[in-house]
């Protein structure tokens, strides 16, 4: 494995893709019907942000660090420094406060993955089932969840897991693909056949993908073949931290969500404001969100190529 993500833990990409799978599951939870998660690239939980790693990129006080300081104001961004308050104060000897009650000034010592933060905002009913390949990541996983009866580790490949898990039995749910990109064009194709595969398994399933901004035109391509996929409605959110047109670094990212709870796209759009003009350096913060099908009907979403 040569992807760590341990360097990168509470940077900007972790700011967009944490805050709105929160705001998400918010969503989803509206209903009283349980919810299904499946989470295909789950990593290992839990991350040290006074580590070597994290103190050597220095990724997350341009992240999640600036973001608290800004204390910014839209609902979404709040209620997830909330949990990350909540998280980091449920270190083993401490209380764990209430998560839209914690403090958001105080620097944080730990960032949560995706299972962690899915395990706090997930009901008694509801099920979790987080994948990941590495052994030592996966034990780390498990580790990090603890004993929690709603929630499955598998030491698998996450797009394998589409195939052998979906359809749940449980009529509501989300998938969350959030793989490393370590070669793009081979991943975006993978992400396109298992959004193909979910898609014909479980159709009303809310699917998010996280992807990288390096290559504007290979995003460009991806978003063009996810709007042909036959699902209800598909919008991205897009985070741009820098103008670079370097395709070695990666100068933002990208939230793809199928079938959305309604509305979510209103109440998102403020936070996502918020974070380019609190996260994009020199000034160069940008933000947009577009639709690429409505309705079941295909837009021509020129913003697909910023």
């Amino acid at each position: 494995m040569n992807y760590r993500h341990a360097f990168h833990a509470g940077n900007h990409a972790d700011v967009l893709k944490h805050s709105l799978l929160l705001a998400l599951i918010a969503a989803l939870k509206q209903k009283p019907s349980p919810v299904f998660v499946l989470d295909t690239h789950a990593g290992r939980g839990a991350y040290d942000l006074g580590g070597d790693e994290a103190r050597r990129s220095g990724e997350a006080l341009a992240g999640v660090s600036r973001l608290l300081d800004a204390r910014p104001r839209s609902a979404p961004l709040r209620d997830y420094l909330g949990h990350l308050a909540a998280f980091d104060a449920s270190l083993p000897g401490t209380s764990t406060p209430d998560a839209s009650k914690a403090g958001v000034s105080a620097a944080l010592s730990r960032y949560p993955g995706s299972p962690c933060l899915l395990q706090m905002v997930l009901g008694e009913a509801d099920r979790l089932v987080c994948c990941e390949r590495h052994p030592e990541e996966a034990a780390a996983l498990k580790h990090a969840l603890g004993r929690d009866p709603r929630v499955a580790v598998h030491q698998r490949d996450g797009y394998e897991a589409i195939r052998a898990l979906l359809p749940p039995s449980f009529g509501r749910g989300l998938v969350l693909i959030d793989p490393p990109y370590e070669a793009r064009e081979a991943e975006f194709a993978a992400v396109l056949v298992a959004l193909q595969q979910i898609l014909s398994r479980w159709a009303t399933a809310c699917v998010a993908v996280w992807f990288p901004v390096k290559d504007p035109a290979a995003v460009r391509r991806f978003l063009r073949s996810v709007s042909a996929l036959p699902a209800r409605a598909a919008w991205h959110a897009r985070l741009m931290v820098r103008a670079d047109s370097s395709v070695l670094r990666m100068n933002g990212s990208g939230m793809l969500l199928l079938n959305p709870p309604w509305k979510l796209d209103e109440d998102y759009r403020p936070a996502l404001q918020e974070l380019a003009a609190v996260l994009g350096e020199d000034g160069q913060g940008s933000a947009g969100l577009a639709w690429l099908r409505r309705d079941g009907q295909r837009i021509d979403d020129r913003s697909s190529a910023h």
